[in-house]
């Protein structure tokens, strides 16, 4: 005889029971972790090991099954993560402000929502928050996929001691935002400079002869075209709902595949994960060949160079800096090899950070 099948009444009690079974676990989680807590305080312990983080993510991205898919587990784990540090010890993170910018998102894709987020006006105040302890973390915007690399991050690690602990890879997606939602009545639009060059194509078909306005973010892009019924501007969902703007056009950037990439600082480095990039920099001496001679050492030994950028050298005029990412630890024994090799024709070399790569 066949079985009825359940109704939809029966289906949500199920549904129910399964949420109140999570709540528990989640709160023996807790009680576990806050144990874990107290030895790490005990024991003079790191309050915060990425490299746990990772084996966690790892661990249960393999055994996830289907079909609740592995994104949203992720996503799940992270604030999980997030509240389990906050109840060991609250965690300080500093970031490019303000609030609702991309670094912001960005910040939060890494540490969720229950660290304690902390704006900061410019890319040289993360940098000396973190120096001074007064965080644990920063993340600054090192480059785009459009637009190319943010050089004041670039020449603050001239100077500082500062590690990469980590990237962040946010994939970038700018709405045009305004009080009324109506793109007739737009006469001004501001935003960041970086965000109006992404969107130049679309500005340039959609709003012709319309001013557009640099300001330091777009979430004071954002904040600005609260008060104006007359302009508009180029920021994130999470600065529109901030500001209680309307959505005019979502996605108007000009390139489908717009990533930005963000680096986390740190005091300390961290351990290797099998999977990881370096980021070097270095001043080469100036000489017939050098710029052939300082690749040999990567490209005999088959190390994949995914980056390499030059700074002027601000303390000496037509002197260079390069930064170089590459595939693989420091540790590694052809990267070290590599690196004591390029060291040879060096007026210094660098080593900003081993850490896991994102994509």
């Amino acid at each position: 005889m066949q079985q009825d099948a359940p109704t939809i009444e029966q289906l949500r009690a199920s549904i129910d029971s399964i949420d109140n079974r999570i709540v528990e676990l989640l709160n023996e989680r807790a009680r576990v972790v806050i144990q874990v807590g107290r030895l790490k305080s005990g024991s003079n312990m790191e309050f915060h090991v990425p490299g746990r983080e990772r084996q966690i993510y790892e661990r249960l991205l393999n055994l996830n099954s289907g079909p609740f898919p592995n994104d949203a587990l992720r996503s799940i784990y992270r604030e999980i993560i997030s509240a389990s540090l906050a109840l060991e010890s609250p965690m300080k993170v500093a970031f490019l402000g303000p609030k609702a910018t991309f670094s912001h998102l960005a910040t939060m894709q890494q540490f969720g929502l229950s660290a304690e987020l902390v704006p900061l006006k410019s890319i040289p105040s993360v940098f000396e928050e973190v120096e001074k302890g007064k965080a644990l973390y920063g993340v600054v915007p090192v480059e785009n996929s459009t637009e190319g690399v943010v050089s004041h991050t670039l020449d603050m690690f001239v100077e500082s001691g500062l590690k990469i602990t980590a990237e962040v890879m946010l994939e970038v997606h700018h709405d045009l935002l305004s009080r009324t939602g109506r793109l007739e009545d737009i006469k001004k639009v501001y935003s960041h400079p970086q965000p109006i060059a992404q969107c130049r194509q679309w500005l340039d078909e959609n709003l012709p002869g319309v001013p557009l306005v640099d300001v330091a973010s777009t979430a004071v892009a954002a904040q600005i075209v609260s008060e104006d019924y007359t302009a508009a501007a180029i920021a994130s969902e999470l600065a529109g709902s901030l500001y209680d703007l309307k959505v005019v056009r979502t996605r108007i950037e000009d390139q489908v595949n717009n990533f930005t990439r963000f680096l986390v600082i740190a005091r300390k480095e961290i351990e290797r994960s099998g999977n990881d990039k370096t980021s070097i920099l270095f001043s080469v001496k100036d000489e017939p060949g050098i710029l052939c001679r300082m690749l040999e050492p990567f490209a005999k030994r088959g190390i994949n160079l995914s980056k390499i950028e030059s700074r002027p050298y601000k303390k000496k005029a037509w002197e260079y800096i390069f930064f170089l990412d590459l595939f693989g630890h420091v540790s590694d024994p052809d990267v070290a090899a590599a690196l004591k090799e390029l060291k040879e024709c060096c007026q210094f070399l660098r080593v900003l950070g081993s850490y896991p790569r994102s994509m």
